[in-house]
């Protein structure tokens, strides 16, 4: 779950995270009171969306008069904004963020993040940041300095200074990004995050370290760990697909393909897609049923996938052992069947426990389903069942 930039800095407040001074806003005359209640002369109006790529987008206006913060708040409020990380329709920006502007004397990189790789946190750093740290990563990938943090024996401030050298930071600064890696590292394991980006971490005229720019993303899967933290969800950022299949306990990203798909692993998942794309298909989803899943749950994925207009096909690749067997599966497509009945052809591949169950539960309900022996079969049927329906 992502945060807002606004949210993200309330959260690293808490933890004497060093920050601009800032506030809120979802109208123009709002936002010349938060000004006013900031003080200073100079302005940052800041679009709140989830995406980065604002400030190249216009997402970002200064603003050097209270005039000039009405009309920035008034431009950006009710725009949709598209960035590099939006599609083409962009992000409707319903909020603001009005922060005091700083005089920067620098501009650096910090991170704190799970390296799949390895199994551990990761904190990464940059002698440089800002809005070109995507190019420089690129052009210069050695520019990104890295230390992992063994979750048994803890943050290890040795090393950090390491990295605070490698930042080009001295003296009284090195000590400052020491403490403020520690403490970065203490939010992110206290929210259960996946991510915690500041770009850029500025060194202020003052040779004060700040977090001029957040991003924060939250682990999904611990927020029943911190009912606080879901009460922070904006559910307008999201796909509303994606939010009902949370609210049934599924994992689903929308794709752009016209075969529907669904499995239990995200590994098999993967491995599906790559299939039906070397069959010449595309996947319109990516459903990963939990093993925990109850047919109810099964049957709300299967209604998701009726549901979406650019599916002409359905495929269903399970491999039932542990907790779900491919007869629970079954029953969830039967049962979503039997209420909404079946629009679009469906090929079912199953192994594992309970495979013959399930086909004999598909054929006693009296549903049309081509059954296939693998998976290489069932991508084959699958995209000629598309294209037949596209024709």
């Amino acid at each position: 779950m992502d945060l807002h930039e606004f949210q993200a800095k309330q959260r690293l407040a808490a933890y004497d995270i060093p920050l601009p001074r800032g506030q809120v806003a979802d109208s123009a005359e709002a936002a010349v009171s938060v000004a006013q209640k900031i003080g200073g002369s100079v302005w940052a109006v800041k679009a709140q969306i989830h995406a980065g790529g604002r400030g190249k987008a216009g997402g970002i206006k200064i603003a050097d008069s209270l005039g000039a913060v009405r009309e920035a708040a008034a431009t950006l409020l009710g725009a949709r904004l598209v960035t590099a990380e939006t599609d083409i329709a962009g992000k409707a920006v319903q909020q603001i963020y009005i922060e005091e502007q700083l005089t920067v004397a620098r501009e650096v990189y910090l991170a704190v993040l799970v390296d799949r790789s390895r199994g551990q946190v990761a904190i990464l750093a940059s002698a440089e940041g800002g809005v070109e740290i995507e190019n420089t990563v690129r052009q210069r990938p050695e520019s990104i300095v890295k230390m992992h943090v063994d979750a048994a024996a803890g943050f290890d401030r040795a090393r950090a200074e390491g990295l605070a050298a490698e930042m080009a930071f001295e003296g009284g600064q090195r000590r400052a990004a020491v403490e403020l890696m520690e403490r970065l590292y203490r939010a992110f394991l206290e929210h259960d995050a996946s991510l915690i980006e500041i770009n850029p971490l500025a060194v202020a005229e003052n040779g004060e370290l700040v977090a001029l720019d957040v991003k924060m993303t939250l682990d999904d899967n611990a927020l029943f760990r911190h009912a606080d933290l879901e009460l922070l969800r904006d559910v307008t950022e999201g796909d509303p697909s994606e939010l009902e299949a949370q609210r049934h306990e599924l994992n689903y990203v929308n794709l752009a393909g016209d075969i529907g798909c669904m499995v239990n692993g995200a590994g098999l998942a993967l491995a599906t897609l790559d299939m039906l794309s070397q069959a010449g298909g595309a996947a319109a989803d990516f459903m990963d049923v939990r093993p925990v899943a109850s047919r109810e749950q099964v049957a709300a994925g299967f209604e998701m996938l009726q549901a979406n207009g650019d599916i002409r096909a359905i495929l269903v690749n399970v491999y039932g052992g542990g907790i779900l067997r491919c007869d629970t599966i079954a029953e969830g497509i039967a049962l979503a069947v039997r209420k909404g009945g079946l629009k679009v052809p469906l090929v079912v591949r199953a192994a594992g426990t309970n495979s013959e169950i399930c086909r004999k539960v598909l054929e006693g309900q009296g549903i049309p389903v081509v059954f296939a022996r693998d998976m290489a079969e069932a991508a084959s049927r699958v995209v000629t069942l598309a294209k037949s329906e596209a024709a």
